[in-house]
């Protein structure tokens, strides 16, 4: 028998675009008894509930849960304690699925009675339906962890965007940190890094089922350069903060990446000058990225070796 399966979707902001991720989601080819659909609102300001009302309906309706907590960490770890099934599956509220996504992304958990594997990444596609300048697509792509159903090697983290637990893998390693979560106008990301480490500490295996994929719809809004750059700059934090709560971030080490961002962030700040004196405004605004990410690591690093976030 299949097991039961808890879809949490946590969601802020989104409405347009988590109605076409629940027209997707609602239609899966998996035993409408065996699966549960769970919309965290993280305190959204538009009409999220509304939306989610319009699928009271369907075979499948999906559930509301309001979580007033900021941060999608919050929601995450909501939507756990909510949920019943037995296999938890993380979906954002911009992902667009094909009927047989749940299965596929399953599918690993189902061949594997003995319980080694404790987590599933399905392949996260980016797609631009407003469109996107040519400079932003060279930092987007499929994760591409390997090219069929099988165990990550160390280093390799599936996205949140599409990833499953066994729920008895989480309760042996805990939820999701919300002290480094996305909230407000942070992009902080590294979500599911500590989750994963934990349990490979534990000795349980990552798979990744390419044949499970999304499409993750990337609005304008994620194409602009303040965004991007602002992205950048928090992912670097992210990391930081992550390895230093993880106790894996000696004074030496953090002394280390900040003398080679530095070095980093000046590089790439006269690459973006050269090429904006050229012409090559898309090259010019790569750089800067990357020397606005390498900023994130001098702004963190001094905040940890302090003991602050």
């Amino acid at each position: 028998m299949l097991p039961t399966v808890s879809i949490i979707i946590p969601t802020f902001r989104r409405a347009r675009w988590l109605r076409e991720t629940l027209a997707t989601v609602v239609a899966q080819d998996y035993p409408a008894d065996r699966f549960e659909i769970l919309v965290i609102d993280n305190n959204s300001p538009d009409e999220t509930r509304s939306v989610v009302a319009e699928f009271a309906t369907v075979k499948k309706a999906p559930h509301y849960l309001l979580e007033t907590r900021q941060g999608a960490n919050f929601a995450r770890n909501r939507g756990v304690n909510e949920s019943t099934g037995e296999i938890l599956v993380f979906g954002d509220d911009d992902i667009l699925v094909r009927p047989d996504w749940l299965r596929e992304l399953v599918a690993p958990f189902v061949a594997d009675p003995a319980g080694r594997v404790a987590s599933v990444g399905g392949e996260v596609v980016p797609v631009f339906p407003e469109g996107c300048p040519d400079w932003v697509r060279g930092f987007h792509g499929p994760q591409a962890l390997r090219p069929d159903a099988g165990p990550t090697r160390e280093g390799q983290v599936p996205m949140s965007a599409n990833l499953a637990f066994r729920r008895e893998a989480l309760a042996g390693v805990g939820l999701f940190d919300t002290s480094v979560t996305r909230e407000g106008g942070k992009q902080f990301s590294s979500d599911e890094n500590v989750l994963t480490r934990k349990l490979r500490a534990a000795g349980r295996e990552i798979w990744f089922a390419p044949a499970a994929v999304v499409q993750h719809q990337m609005p304008a809004g994620r194409t602009t350069f303040a965004y991007v750059r602002r992205h950048a700059f928090d992912s670097a934090r992210s990391r930081v903060i992550d390895r230093v709560s993880e106790g894996r971030g000696s004074t030496g080490y953090l002394l280390s990446r900040f003398a080679g961002n530095l070095g980093k962030a000046l590089g790439f700040t006269l690459a973006a000058g050269l090429n904006a004196v050229a012409g090559r405004g898309g090259e010019a605004r790569k750089a800067l990225v990357r020397a606005w990410r390498s900023c994130g690591y001098l702004y963190q690093i001094p905040r940890s070796l302090a003991g602050r976030i």
